[in-house]
């Protein structure tokens, strides 16, 4: 895993703004490049969820914002580098934008962007149950190259709170993303009471 320099975090409207924060704060401690857009319909979410100081924190976390009807930014061009875009979380119709190459705001361009580069684009992809539309768009991203990443917690790690059920979900995404989470992400080791056994074909 190389090290990351610059990361783009789109925000759109479904539900668990909380995740898209967590990552800010993670990759803001890693001191990788964060480059922020967020949708109309994530303005509403961060509100309802996090709160009305959430969005200062969200444009304090980013090292660069950008509007979202900005398609001129950097990041609406593949000659700006990047290493990698995250969609936390991403909606329905945010999934459906990127699918069909819609084009429809900096959010969907950028990932757009991600796609023809062949960069690394996860979404956490954030809706249940799903129909077969759903299912359809998500089967297209992923042989366009983007990979669609569910926030599911990893129960098996022992998490005690929903805020390390938040970060473990973040840290799982960087790390997806082709990020080093380093210690925010909790590996799995094996069972404590299983043997280990040797590889018999180790020449040690």
């Amino acid at each position: 895993m190389t090290r990351a320099e610059r990361v783009i975090v789109g925000i759109s409207g479904a539900s668990g703004a909380c995740l898209a924060l967590e990552i800010l704060r993670m990759l803001k401690a890693l001191e990788i490049e964060r480059h922020v857009v967020v949708t109309a319909a994530a303005e509403t979410t961060i509100r309802h969820e996090l709160g009305p100081d959430a969005r200062t924190e969200i444009h304090s976390l980013a090292s660069h914002a950008h509007a979202v009807e900005d398609l001129a930014a950097p990041i609406a061009s593949g000659s700006f580098p990047v290493d990698a875009m995250l969609v936390a979380p991403c909606s329905m119709r945010s999934l459906a934008s990127i699918a069909y190459g819609t084009g429809e705001g900096l959010l969907v361009r950028a990932a757009d962007v991600a796609l023809k580069e062949r960069q690394r684009l996860v979404l956490l992809a954030r809706e249940a149950p799903l129909h077969e539309g759903h299912l359809e768009a998500m089967l297209k991203v992923t042989r366009m190259g983007a990979i669609i990443l569910p926030p599911v917690p990893p129960f098996y790690a022992g998490l005690a709170s929903i805020e390390d059920m938040r970060k473990q979900i973040a840290a799982r995404a960087l790390a997806t993303a082709g990020v080093d989470p380093g210690p925010f992400l909790s590996r799995w080791q094996g069972l404590a009471d299983r043997p280990c056994v040797p590889n018999s074909g180790s020449s040690e």
